[in-house]
């Protein structure tokens, strides 16, 4: 054994991140992976990618038609105290792995890390592909919010107005097009761009907040907030019919490891990657809860917002509260603001992630995904093909808006399945401190940490179920739920990916004696991963 081998070696199961006194990053060369983007994206600017990519209170408020209509203000309530408890303690896992194991393949590195050597190409293949998936079916998903927001505007002061599909389409084109040529361009030299986006978020989260229980003319009754329920589903299950609504809290934490996989541009990941993490947890659940029982409060009349011709419950809400068009659409262009956000920053985390399963080789035409310009300092052609499948994805709205919204939801559903994996992973192996060093900036203690796993395992066997079942009774092919069939197409695609390309090619990184980056599995050598 070499000493550059036997020094990696010895790292392995100690203290595997940076030095904190010094900052100096270690973690890549321990997982032998090397340097290829500047790390100029500083701790506060990571909490307000993630924050504006799951925007919790405006995920919540602008999805809020899938919850109110699948159990009425029960769902709404207590959905958010169950999502709050679970997915708390999915981010409370993720960020102690981030802890160890800051890399931009996340969630699939740290599979590939923990996986028993004789599965580990094949589960770590399955979790990259599932989350490469899952964070581009998360941006198309993304960019038909400010096309739905702009038709309710236009409904709500022209109730005979009809939008087309191809009207959404073409802004929900333009939305992804615009902010494909920001990453490219401009993002990496303007990180501020979150910092602005989380600004106006938390502004008028407080302004919204306020106006309603300032201007309300009459606050609803305790019983009602607390115990409405309303089913328009015909399931007559009410336990099955909740969980269906549980999607719309859901979307209060939709893309929480988008901080995971910009850890390679932190000049201090091992400490701010789980701080940006933990502190979406508390501000998304210490805003949205009573965000959402203050806007209930100002409900007063239940029947008009549900069925009201925008398609945007929470449009008719704050008019109701407000008795202002004018006010009320106001928030609702705030909505539509934070799509772009949003957007924005779906974009910059799926191209890292995609280079990143591509610098592995996972990924047909790896050589080319893989590299990264060194004048822009971003993975130009990740970005460019992640905006040409969003494109083709939009085209199936075209055919069928049933089938594009199956196709956004089953993100949620990908996205759970790949936390679990590592965390079950960390089960497996009793939490050892041969996995999870010591020294850890970010510790889970004791039983705590055993719980959190668990949570997160058991959230995603309920997602994976729930969120599979059609919403409404008859079946029929609009009120179907194409989740699987999604989930289905996917497999399908990343099985043929597998043959043709990844099974000879991939490896993901392994501590101890497989602690290297095989150059002669990836054919791409640091000086070829970069663009002029």
């Amino acid at each position: 054994m070499d000493t550059k081998q036997l020094a990696l070696t010895e790292t392995a199961g100690k203290v595997i991140s940076h030095d904190v006194a010094t900052g100096q990053v270690v973690d890549l060369a321990v997982l032998g992976l090397q340097e290829e983007i500047k790390r100029d994206i500083g701790t506060f600017d990571l909490l307000c990618l993630a924050w504006n990519i799951s925007n919790c209170w405006a995920g919540v408020s602008a999805t809020i038609a899938l919850g109110i209509t699948q159990g009425g203000t029960v769902t709404m309530i207590y959905g958010i105290l169950i999502v709050a408890l679970f997915m708390g303690g999915t981010i409370l896992t993720l960020a102690e792995l981030a802890s160890v194991y800051p890399t931009a393949g996340g969630q699939y590195h740290w599979t590939s890390i923990l996986s028993p050597p004789s599965i580990s190409k094949g589960l770590s293949y399955l979790c990259g592909a599932s989350n490469v998936c899952g964070w581009v079916s998360l941006g198309a998903g993304t960019a038909i919010i400010p096309a739905q927001i702009v038709f309710s505007m236009v409904v709500f002061f022209h109730p005979d107005f009809e939008s087309k599909p191809w009207m959404i389409f073409l802004i929900y084109q333009g939305v992804n097009f615009v902010l494909a040529l920001n990453n490219i361009y401009v993002q990496k030299r303007a990180s501020w761009i979150h910092d602005i986006g989380l600004f106006i978020s938390v502004s008028f989260f407080l302004i919204i907040l306020i106006t309603c229980l300032a201007r309300t003319p009459k606050f609803q009754t305790n019983e009602f907030v607390w115990t409405t329920w309303v089913d328009y589903s015909n399931w007559n299950a009410p336990g099955l019919v909740f969980f269906f609504g549980v999607v719309n809290p859901m979307y209060m934490f939709g893309g929480i490891d988008g901080a995971l996989h910009l850890a390679e541009e932190s000049p201090n990941p091992s400490v701010g990657v789980p701080k940006a993490m933990l502190w979406t947890l508390i501000i998304g659940v210490g805003s949205t809860f009573p965000f959402i029982i203050a806007m209930l409060y100002c409900i007063s009349d239940l029947t008009a917002v549900l069925e009201t011709p925008t398609g945007q419950p929470i449009y008719e809400l704050w008019y109701q509260a407000t008795g202002s068009k004018a006010a009320a659409t106001v928030f609702m262009f705030i909505l539509l603001i934070g799509g772009f956000f949003a957007m924005n920053g779906c974009q910059q985390t799926a191209s890292r992630l995609t280079w990143a399963f591509a610098r592995d080789n996972g990924l047909v035409f790896s050589k080319h995904l893989g590299r990264v310009s060194k004048r822009l300092q971003v993975p130009v052609w990740a970005i460019i093909v992640n905006g040409v499948v969003v494109f083709i994805m939009g085209c199936i709205y075209l055919g069928s808006s049933t089938a594009f919204n199956a196709l956004i939801g089953t993100g949620l559903v990908i996205g759970q399945f790949t936390y679990a994996i590592p965390a079950a992973l960390l089960l497996y192996h009793k939490r050892s401190s041969a996995v999870l060093p010591p020294g850890r900036y970010f510790k889970l203690p004791g039983v705590f940490g055993w719980i959190c796993n668990i949570l997160t395992v058991t959230w995603a066997v309920i997602v994976l179920i729930f969120f599979d079942f059609p919403t409404s009774l008859p079946v029929t092919g609009s009120t179907m739920n194409y989740t699987c069939v999604v989930l289905g197409c996917m497999a399908f695609f990343g099985l043929i990916n597998w043959f043709v390309h990844a099974k000879r090619h991939y490896h993901g990184p392994r501590l101890g004696s497989h602690l290297h980056y095989n150059e002669e599995h990836t054919g791409n050598s640091m000086e070829e991963r970069h663009e002029d």
